[in-house]
């Protein structure tokens, strides 16, 4: 008995001493693995809704503002004992199944639209010109939208990863099914950011996934570059011009953006003001719907109007967009020809987050020459 409970002693003390003398790093820090010891925390320059962790042997624990744990080994690297609850894949996942439509950009700015074999969009439904192509010329091939996918088409052709939106929020079963064959699931926030900078920051996050984390650096600060260029132009000071932007839905309600949206902040970076402020924040439903009322009465004085076609559908005329609601023709941008519309590849552009803020700055006289994302309605 004496024997047992010394040999039990010796053991409790040479755990302590290969654990830092006793102070449990794994109580420490949750990420604190035996295997790859305790990670850095990265700093992020400007979005809240996810961090990065750095191993020292180049692997990467990436936390999202859900809660989601995502760790990212080296190739050939195994599954450390302490990994419960965190969904575990090596470096560079081929045959992707992509059902975040907004996540395609990330891949193709970092080359890698040939690690996405699956799609949960048809060919017609991209505006990203690769991954047009790749579906066309079969590399690519749909497999269910998001809600439906084909399970075993992604089995037998060797999914390694799915990329989600929180539209899979919904339908929960589907990701545990996907975890059920194997198949890891990592779920995109980008589009909770509140700033527009930080969904570029979401770079750096595919860029640790793909295994070129220095690409990403240098991507994300290339579109940085563009917001600190127009934020030395724009002037606080100046009165501002007024902007709204919205669309008509098909049952002729007038739907445009909350406070807390992406593009409400971008006018007002570049130099506007959304005159549809005052409807708060809320990220995780940022349109609202209007009564032709209360538009008619905060929108027609507006400086200039921006038209979403991207769920709207294109537009090319100001009598398209009077024939969806006639109380357009009597709007002060209307009538002095400051109609403007976005180009329908917008919201699959978050690596161009840097160029349409240019082009806000353009209509609003902020910055010179023509925009490239949006058009001015004849």
């Amino acid at each position: 008995m004496i024997k047992k409970l010394i040999a039990a002693l010796l053991t409790a003390v040479l755990i302590a001493n290969l654990c830092g003398c006793g102070q449990a790093p794994a109580a420490s820090d949750p990420y604190y693995t035996a295997e790859y010891g305790e990670p850095q925390k990265l700093a992020n320059d400007t979005a809240e809704c996810f961090t990065i962790y750095e191993y020292a042997n180049g692997g990467s624990m990436i936390e999202t503002s859900s809660g989601d744990k995502l760790l990212v080994l080296p190739e050939g690297e195994k599954k450390p004992a302490a990994a419960d609850g965190v969904t575990v894949i090596n470096v560079s996942p081929k045959n992707i199944y992509m059902a975040a439509s907004a996540v395609m950009c990330f891949f193709d700015s970092l080359d890698r639209i040939g690690d996405i074999r699956f799609s949960a969009l048809e060919a017609d439904d991209w505006y990203i010109q690769d991954a047009v192509s790749a579906m066309q010329s079969g590399s690519m091939v749909y497999a269910g939208k998001y809600r439906d996918p084909d399970y075993e088409m992604l089995l037998s052709g060797g999914c390694r990863l799915s990329v989600q939106s929180t539209m899979s929020e919904h339908v929960p079963d589907v990701r545990e099914k996907l975890e059920e064959l194997g198949i890891p699931v990592f779920v995109d926030r980008s589009s909770y950011e509140p700033h527009p900078l930080g969904r570029c920051e979401w770079i750096k996050v595919y860029a640790r996934i793909c295994g070129c984390p220095e690409l990403g650096e240098r991507l994300y600060n290339e579109q940085k570059k563009h917001f600190d260029e127009l934020s030395a132009v724009s002037d606080d000071n100046a009165e501002r011009k007024t902007a709204a932007f919205f669309y008509i839905s098909s049952a002729g309600r007038v739907v445009t953006r909350k406070s807390g949206d992406y593009i409400t902040k971008m006018i007002e970076l570049a130099g506007g003001r959304n005159v549809f402020d005052f409807w708060g924040e809320d990220n995780a439903s940022s349109s609202v719907t209007l009564e032709p009322e209360q538009f008619y009465a905060n929108a027609k004085n507006a400086d200039i109007i921006i038209y979403n076609c991207t769920i709207g559908g294109e537009i090319h005329s100001v009598e398209e967009m009077i024939a969806k609601n006639s109380l357009l023709a009597d709007f002060k941008a209307v009538r002095e020809g400051n109609v403007w519309a976005t180009s329908s590849s917008l919201y699959q552009e978050i690596m161009k987050t840097g160029e349409i803020l240019t082009d806000f700055g353009k209509i609003f006289g902020e910055t010179g020459g023509n925009p490239t994302y949006l058009y001015k309605l004849q």
